[in-house]
């Protein structure tokens, strides 16, 4: 089976290793007899609601995100119709920052969103910074630990009902407070979490193929054969010992 992925700025966003998400995302793919196809799209590139099982976007810096918000923004009805039709979304660091309503800096300037996820991000005095362990439940009744690395100054701020992607164990999450990270929307997530993220948490990967995989065939998503992770848990369990040191949420 095919797999088509939408990569959205690859160009602009891409200061966290992001590509290194799409290769794992590949591979896993590769060794259960799929091939992912990557559609880069750039400012002012095509972005059709049903061309696409899965959408991708990176983390950037201020000025990466100022150069591609307006353009972002312009496409948020694609994005939220391809998500309410079954596609798969993942989105990281600036990339999630920028598909909620937007970014308001501490000049007061805004950058516009897509409107996807709901909520809103402002920028803070400091930046928060490190080792980052979650406790997701993506599928009822099975909760799961997510480890990351997180670095931002922003403080998302999610609406009232909002699903987050998980809860914080250690570190500090969306706003250093809620003792939430990232957020969920269907098979949408977004997430401060990068380094990059898949390669210490591959049933996360395996999760968005799963559901990309739905999408592809237009039947229900079917769980993909093991593979032997060993390397992967070992870098999971490394990720998730540096964010234990931390201590407690913050």
């Amino acid at each position: 089976m095919r797999i088509r992925v939408g990569h959205l700025y690859p160009d602009y966003l891409n200061i966290y290793a992001d590509r290194g998400n799409i290769a794992v995302l590949s591979r896993r793919a590769a060794l259960r007899g799929h091939e992912l196809v990557v559609d880069p799209i750039g400012v002012g590139g095509a972005l059709e609601p049903d061309a696409h099982d899965l959408l991708y976007v990176g983390g950037g810096q201020d000025r990466e995100q100022a150069a591609i918000a307006p353009d972002l923004a312009a496409r948020g009805d694609a994005i939220r119709e391809a998500v309410a039709g079954g596609a798969a979304l993942l989105a990281v660091c600036g990339g999630y920052q920028l598909l909620g309503r937007g970014y308001r800096g501490r000049d007061g300037s805004f950058m516009p969103g897509a409107g996807l996820f709901a909520h809103e991000t402002v920028a803070g005095e400091t930046r928060m910074i490190g080792d980052v362990l979650l406790e997701c439940e993506l599928d009822p009744g099975e909760r799961r630990l997510l480890a990351g690395f997180e670095n931002h100054a922003g403080r998302t701020l999610l609406d009232s009902g909002a699903e987050p992607l998980g809860r914080v164990v250690h570190g500090f999450g969306n706003d250093g407070e809620s003792g939430f990270e990232g957020c969920r929307v269907d098979s949408a997530l977004g997430t401060y979490l990068h380094g990059p993220l898949l390669p210490r948490n591959p049933w996360l990967a395996d999760w968005l193929l799963e559901r990309a995989l739905a999408h592809a065939t237009g039947e229900a998503s079917e769980r993909l054969a093991a593979l032997p992770d060993e390397l992967e848990e070992e870098a999971f369990r490394v990720a998730a010992g540096r964010a234990r040191v931390r201590g407690g949420r913050r």
